[in-house]
């Protein structure tokens, strides 16, 4: 989706998408760097947030915002999730695939 926005923005034109990596082009909203790289970026501005809408700043309501709301396969987001859980050192060791759906699917995900 940021892809698709990113070249909307752009005319079409996939410079700047090749040129300004998707953390700059999109920063994470729920993040203290992505707000702060948000908040100066040119507009209109691409924010990406994983965050439920109740939990946007109260700002976000009375603006001229548009949302586009992307919702996954569950299946796609276990497997992503269990191979980012392998790699990214936070989160405990996934084990298995299928003791890794278990976790998921109890809501314990790769904490």
């Amino acid at each position: 989706m940021l892809e698709i926005l990113s070249l909307i923005r752009q005319d079409g034109d996939p410079g700047w998408c090749r040129s300004v990596p998707n953390w700059d082009r999109g920063p994470w909203l729920e993040t203290l760097l992505g707000y702060r790289r948000a908040k100066n970026n040119a507009r209109p501005r691409i924010i990406s947030s994983h965050l439920p809408v109740h939990m946007f700043p109260k700002a976000f309501f009375g603006s001229k915002a548009k949302v586009i709301y992307t919702v996954r396969d569950p299946k796609d987001v276990l497997v992503s999730l269990f191979h980012f859980a392998r790699i990214f050192r936070p989160y405990k060791d996934p084990g298995s695939l299928e003791e890794f759906m278990e976790k998921f699917l109890e809501g314990d995900g790769a904490k």
